[in-house]
């Protein structure tokens, strides 16, 4: 019996979702919207990928949802909508790591892939991967410099992957370096962890389930009018 799984990515601008059979990416419809279209778009992407896949939702495994780190509205926006499709429908809910998906972006025979998401200022959220894209280093918010990941280039190939990869490479000058910047997070990805992880049962509770947003979110308070 194959395995549906519906994908679901909305950590940052790129607003993606996806349908995997047997943790193959067979449908993805996703539009990166620098105005966060998320809440207008997401619910229109998912009927469209499971018309397209020629399913109905009853048909599905499960749902997955990129759990963070990431945009704080992004994620409360694609949780919401996985936690509703599970809630309605009694299917189990996935959570994948965006960096994790991300780092799936990147074939390499050696080295290591750093997987990036910009954050404000010279800061990221980053995790590192090996070729296999097993963690080696976990989820961090970090502060960039000149010796950012120095340990790591000295060893061989370092391979960048994310939007935060444009102001790292303005820092980070070594030859063991190689940068794939203008990449985000993609349901595409996801259809194959997603599977890994149904077949564990490596599912969450989904009343109490809640996004990975790695720091704690603060709300700015308007600047006074002069």
């Amino acid at each position: 019996m194959s395995t549906y799984i519906l994908n679901i990515e909305t950590a940052t601008t790129n607003c993606s979702v996806s349908l995997s059979k047997n943790g193959e990416t067979i449908v993805l419809k996703e539009d990166n919207d620098k105005n966060y279209s998320h809440a207008e778009r997401l619910h229109l992407y998912i009927d469209a990928v499971l018309k397209e896949g020629q399913i109905t939702s009853s048909d599905l495994s499960a749902v997955a949802v990129s759990k963070g780190p990431g945009s704080y509205t992004g994620l409360r926006i694609g949780v919401s909508a996985a936690k509703g499709l599970c809630f309605a429908l009694n299917k189990p809910l996935i959570a994948v790591p965006t960096l994790e998906s991300l780092a799936h972006q990147v074939t390499a025979e050696s080295g290591v892939i750093v997987a990036m998401l910009d954050a404000r200022r010279m800061e990221v959220y980053s995790a590192i991967y090996d070729i296999d894209y097993n963690e080696i280093r976990e989820t961090q918010a970090e502060i960039l410099d000149e010796s950012s990941f120095a340990n790591y280039l000295e060893e061989g190939l370092v391979y960048f992957v994310g939007n935060g990869v444009a102001k790292t490479k303005t820092l980070i000058s070594h030859p063991n370096a190689r940068f794939i910047d203008e990449k985000l997070p993609s349901a595409k990805e996801m259809g194959v962890i997603a599977k890994n992880k149904y077949k564990k049962s490596d599912t969450e509770d989904v009343a109490y389930f809640e996004p990975y947003y790695l720091k704690d979110f603060v709300a700015l308070k308007p600047k006074p009018k002069s």
